[in-house]
């Protein structure tokens, strides 16, 4: 059997002829027994895809929990992508070529957003952190948090990467916290001897856009997300001074369920594999319990009685007083519940802290 340009036709050629011909004909035959075969299955697929969703929904929610803290609104938050279990063997692997370790917080919330695991893979490595994104969070809170982490042995800087403030002061206390081994390394005759320090800390925290706004330089790649950076790299800073870029490092399992809420209130953890609206629903209830004056403001609720209202129905308060409504005028609360989401990440709504310092 010869094709159109003359060749012998091989066995697949006349294979696939055959089956394009068969597929025509039940085509156009609406009622044959193949074609009712695909409804059937797209239709099990649409039931399978439903299931699935519910299942999805299900497991974002919270386990039981005694946490007096917790509420209908609050759902189960876990995320260790596989990248970060390698993180973390990279870290001990590479604390040999380090002289100190500076953990980037998020002063938001300096305790949630610290890595319970980092203390014993660090071990004695001298330690410092760096409170970043200060312009978000509560000044006076702020400044509880540096005493804080003083009494508890460590040197705390507040910055502001975006616009640099305290950057400045970042290599002058490494220094000082390196002292007695920069003395050491000068009685060896050892002088301008390279201080390496590695940065750590969880996703989203701000560990590129200090590294290139102290480097002056854009190679440590940044984006709003949590799970950019994914290599180790090397920058040099200062006259001898060179800093170690990771990966963002959560940890396995968060024991306490607040701890994953605050975190994804902040956006450390990927909107993607949570339920945007139920977590806006849960930071209105923080709201509702620690009433804002900005908060308040800015979505002109002074007509209102927040504190008695349920979630759900301050949500929709605020969509319809921003214009965002569906067909038959009613609140589309998925939309608002990215926008409280997006404004508190911003400090629209007020600059924020969380967490306090306990005794």
């Amino acid at each position: 059997m010869k094709n159109t340009k003359g060749g012998i036709k091989g066995k697949r050629q006349r294979y696939s002829e055959k089956n394009n011909a068969k597929s025509k004909s039940e085509n156009r035959n609406p009622h044959s027994p193949r074609n009712s075969a695909g409804k059937n299955s797209r239709n099990n697929s649409a039931v399978l895809r439903a299931e699935k969703a519910i299942q999805r929904k299900e497991k974002k929610m919270r386990a039981p929990s005694s946490n007096t803290d917790l509420s209908d609104n609050s759902q189960y938050i876990q995320w260790f992508p596989g990248h970060m279990t390698r993180t973390k063997r990279q870290i001990e692997r590479d604390l040999k070529l380090v002289d100190a370790v500076a953990e980037i917080v998020d002063a938001r919330l300096p305790l949630s957003s610290r890595n319970p695991d980092l203390p014993s893979l660090i071990g004695s490595k001298p330690r410092i952190v760096l409170m970043n994104k200060c312009d978000l969070a509560d000044p006076k809170a702020t400044k509880l948090w540096i005493e804080y982490f003083r009494d508890q042995g460590l040197r705390a800087i507040e910055l502001d990467c975006k616009t640099g403030r305290g950057i400045n002061n970042f290599v002058s206390v490494i220094r000082g916290v390196l002292s007695d081994k920069i003395e050491k390394w000068e009685s060896k005759g050892m002088k301008n001897h390279s201080l390496r320090v590695m940065i750590v800390g969880i996703p989203n925290v701000g560990k590129s856009s200090f590294i290139n706004r102290i480097s002056k330089t854009t190679k440590a790649k940044v984006e709003d997300r949590p799970g950019v950076t994914r290599g180790n790299q090397w920058f040099t800073i200062d006259r001898n001074i060179e800093l170690l870029d990771t990966p963002g490092v959560l940890w396995p399992r968060f024991d306490d369920q607040l701890v994953g809420e605050r975190l994804a209130f902040t956006g450390a953890v990927k909107d993607q594999i949570m339920d945007t609206e139920q977590l806006a629903l849960r930071l209105l209830e923080y709201f509702q319990e620690n009433i804002n004056p900005v908060f308040i403001e800015r979505f002109g609720l002074q007509d209102d009685v927040i504190s008695d209202m349920k979630p759900h129905e301050l949500l929709e308060v605020i969509a319809k007083k921003r214009g965002m409504l569906i067909s038959g005028g009613e609140a589309d609360c998925e939309r608002a519940a990215v926008m409280v989401l997006d404004e508190f990440r911003a400090a629209k709504l007020g600059r924020i802290t969380l967490e306090l310092p306990t005794n």
